[in-house]
């Protein structure tokens, strides 16, 4: 392998032009390294790549693609952050979910193994904890109760093996409930505040499962992108797992109302039935303060206001149709089907 100390030249960021990628790829840049932008433009925008990057349209199932862009671009270090990430609706398109987040999770170490590079940041997700009681560390054993987390999962212990077998330098990351400037607000099944304020553009209430008394604790991009790109250049960051988000926690309907404030309209909300997920997933950031300084800025309200404006300016977008059902089975009855 190469050393662990040299720092990277070139890096592949896969999932570039989605939201979080297309930020960690302005990270990157700014601090003057070369990026190499794969997504294949599923639930991401073109618009969204910053100018600076080589952008390359294409998936992490497409094995001959990656080999041929880690030989072309000499590629040193690896930002994984592509993914199919609808939790809830994985338990129905189960083999695609497996797929996406699987499959072509070990095709891209496979690659970075035989390319001997310099580090692999993975962004897993607070989803394998399932239903832990908060708050969630690091050094809790994970019990993911759907698809998505299992993925995700799987694919941490497989960085556990092949750092262990083949020597690759990586680094995991929990995000969770990270929202902001160029999220995909379009999609129906996750990102609940883009997902509140496209309701918003078309007039329609916002749609709250059960209660609304479950809580969050939302987290702005701007609080995550910059410290993917510094676990590059930790040496103390290699193998180990972190959990990144805010410290705050707020109820949906709490944040339906500062969602509808941000967007200047009264509050509307219409409750739909309970679905399954966890109630609370507050998780414990102290080692990721201990370890890489990590420490959120950006108060919700701040940060409201600024995708508010931004999704004005966008205007409405049409609901992302999904994948097609492959279990059709117990879905919630507002998720089917789709609206236009």
């Amino acid at each position: 392998m190469n050393s662990p100390t040299r720092a990277p030249r070139t890096v592949l960021v896969t999932g570039a032009a989605g939201f979080i990628g297309s930020h960690v790829t302005d990270e990157l840049i700014a601090r003057g390294l070369l990026v190499v932008a794969l997504d294949d433009l599923s639930g991401g925008y073109r618009e969204n790549v910053h100018p600076l990057a080589h952008f390359v349209e294409g998936s992490t199932l497409d094995v001959p693609l990656l080999e041929r862009l880690f030989r072309d671009f000499e590629i040193d270090a690896v930002i994984h952050l592509a993914a199919y990430a609808a939790e809830g609706l994985s338990h129905y398109v189960k083999r695609f979910n497996y797929e996406s987040n699987l499959i072509g999770s070990v095709n891209l170490i496979n690659a970075s193994v035989n390319a001997s590079v310099h580090r692999f940041i993975f962004t897993s997700s607070v989803a394998v904890y399932g239903d832990l009681t908060p708050p969630l560390h690091e050094d809790m054993r994970p019990l993911p109760h759907d698809p998505y987390g299992i993925a995700k999962w799987a694919v941490e212990r497989e960085l556990e093996i092949s750092h262990r077998l083949f020597g690759l330098p990586y680094v995991i990351f929990r995000p969770h409930n990270v929202y902001g400037v160029r999220q995909n607000f379009s999609d129906r099944y996750r990102n609940v505040v883009g997902i509140f304020m496209n309701q918003i553009l078309k007039e329609r209430p916002l749609t709250v499962f059960g209660d609304g008394t479950q809580t969050r604790a939302f987290t702005h991009v701007s609080d995550v992108a910059p410290v993917l790109v510094d676990a590059l250049f930790s040496q103390e960051a290699v193998g180990q797992v972190f959990n990144l988000g805010a410290d705050e926690s707020f109820s949906i309907l709490e944040l339906a109302e500062r969602v509808s404030q941000a967007m200047g309209v009264p509050l509307r909300v219409e409750h739909l039935p309970a679905r399954p997920e966890a109630r609370h997933n507050e998780a414990s950031h102290k080692k990721a303060r201990k370890m890489l300084g990590y420490r959120p800025q950006v108060a919700l309200e701040t940060g409201l206001r600024e995708m508010a404006e931004w999704v004005r300016k966008v205007g409405p977008r049409p609901t992302q149709r999904p994948r097609p059902l492959e279990i059709p089975h117990n879905l919630p009855p507002s998720w089917a089907p789709p609206d236009p």
